[in-house]
């Protein structure tokens, strides 16, 4: 029987790890007899007792292994944990929030199986009602990455998703330390077919994504998939010179030719003012990518392991 690695990464998940225990050996009931299971929970630095909770699994049943980081080190370290550590034939990468529905899973076994693609992946088809500005803004990132990188992103795409051996080998393939998974997914390309859900709330503890954090996780994933921002700083100085140059010459002709007088501090104060923000943001821009540089070349390692069974 082949055999299927749930990897969930925790962040203070105490009260929902056993939910999704409970939960997802039910959905996986139709899978009895064509396929094994095992967990592999990662905490992430949780300050909770969301270990202790994962331990008690472990006690009633060996299926469920574990790794515990000596800090939190985020989502995107605690899933490559989990991937590296898995032996499974087929890898499931999911939530510990059960707002992704486990019962998709038996689907996308069945899937694989029929030999026809290498991960089935999944997007949301409806967005939650709370939060105006976090839709509008997930919307606003899918449009740029559509726009900015040469990767086809799929509006609406989860980390939620279950792909074979090759396409888990790929994956891990990408050693780089600032790691955007969905940009991942879809980079290393392969054979992809996507199902769809609707929203679900979370079933117990609280989100840990705010809208600042998101914000800067969709600049990261610009940022990881994209030398837009840089060309565009590089075009946008450019336009300002040749308009700086135009005033310039506009200024001199009408002062020779036609006498008027030369306008006083306060156009100064506002084309300085304007001309000095606009250099701080190109410098943003490329600290942007120098800082990744940074990290990228003291090759630190993701994460770090303080207990694991």
């Amino acid at each position: 029987m082949k055999l299927i690695s749930l990897v969930i990464p925790c962040y203070n998940e105490e009260s929902g790890v056993g939910l999704l225990y409970k939960t997802v050996l039910e959905a996986l009931r139709p899978l009895e007899g064509k396929a094994q299971l095992e967990f592999r929970f990662v905490d992430d630095g949780s300050h909770d007792s969301t270990l202790d909770a994962i331990k008690a699994l472990r006690v009633m049943d060996e299926r469920v292994h574990y790794c515990s980081f000596s800090r939190n080190f985020g989502k995107e370290a605690a899933m490559l944990a989990g991937m590296e550590s898995a032996k499974g034939d087929y890898v499931v990468v999911m939530d510990a929030d059960l707002q992704e529905p486990p019962d998709l899973i038996p689907k996308m076994f069945d899937m694989l199986e029929e030999g026809g693609c290498d991960c089935v992946a999944t997007c949301r088809k409806s967005r939650s009602r709370k939060g105006l500005f976090r839709n509008s803004g997930a919307r606003l990132f899918y449009w740029l990455m559509s726009r900015m990188t040469e990767i086809e992103l799929q509006e609406g795409a989860r980390d939620f998703r279950m792909m074979n051996r090759a396409y888990l080998q790929s994956v891990l393939a990408l050693k780089e330390s600032n790691r955007f998974s969905k940009g991942i997914f879809a980079w290393v390309g392969h054979r992809v077919k996507w199902l769809t859900f609707d929203y679900e709330e979370r079933q117990s503890g609280e989100t840990k994504w705010s809208f600042g954090k998101l914000c800067r996780y969709a600049l990261e994933g610009i940022t990881s998939f994209s030398t837009v921002p840089l060309t565009a700083s590089f075009g946008l100085g450019v336009a300002t010179c040749l308009f700086a140059a135009v005033m310039c010459i506009k200024t001199i002709i009408k002062t020779l030719f036609f006498h008027e007088p030369v306008p006083g501090y306060t156009t100064i104060f506002v084309c300085l003012t304007f001309f000095s923000g606009l250099q701080f943001i190109m410098l943003g821009v490329m600290g942007l990518y120098i800082s990744k540089i940074y990290k990228e070349v003291k090759r630190r390692p993701p994460y770090v392991i303080q207990e694991e069974n």
